[in-house]
């Protein structure tokens, strides 16, 4: 029986690797998988691209407004898997369209992406995941500071904010992201509010 999945953790924990290796094994195997991706993120274009340097053309760029579960039935409806990267972007009735996958098509859904934003908070598609998924699995990675980095901190040339809309996107307008514990967020957080005074 298939199922919905969902690979959460902070960024550079290799979601997106897993993801291309996961799409490698259904390959090999003489299967297809397809690989989704919000349109939202512009990072790679039409790609997905892991820091590593892995990169793959997605299947389905999708925008806030399709319907995953009527597309997948009318194209893909023959896959073994979908792969979907950067899930967190996903409208929430859009998480729901995956599990209505899994469960009107006994196709299996794997959702990777970020559990929280540069501020902490849930993301819409992350939350719904949350809620719903059969499985759910954290994905670890660690803070400079050595310890498990579970929040992500946003950059702007170079330096650590707590402003800015919600999404911004990797590498774009100057932002970048970096995995942090919790001590060492609070700690860039508070020198950032006495700099920015």
């Amino acid at each position: 029986m298939a199922k919905l999945y969902f690979r959460y953790g902070a960024m550079n924990c290799g979601k997106t690797t897993l993801l291309l290796q996961t799409q490698h094994n259904y390959e090999e195997n003489g299967l297809k998988a397809i690989i989704v991706k919000p349109s939202i993120d512009t990072k790679g274009n039409t790609k997905i691209v892991s820091r590593i340097g892995l990169e793959k053309e997605v299947d389905l760029l999708l925008k806030d407004t399709d319907n995953l579960y009527d597309i997948v039935k009318k194209k893909y409806k023959d896959v073994s898997c979908i792969l979907v990267d950067e899930a967190q972007f996903m409208k929430r009735i859009q998480a729901d369209q995956c599990m209505e996958i899994v469960v009107k098509l006994d196709i299996p859904v794997m959702c990777f992406g970020l559990r929280t934003d540069f501020l902490t908070n849930g993301f819409e598609g992350s939350t719904r995941l949350l809620e719903i998924a059969d499985s759910i699995d954290e994905m670890r990675t660690i803070c400079q500071c050595g310890k498990k980095a579970t929040y992500n901190g946003r950059f702007v040339n170079g330096e650590f904010t707590t402003s800015g809309e919600q999404v911004a996107i990797d590498g774009k307008d100057n932002v970048t992201y970096k995995p942090m514990c919790a001590k060492c967020y609070e700690k860039a957080k508070k020198l950032s509010l006495i700099r920015n005074k």
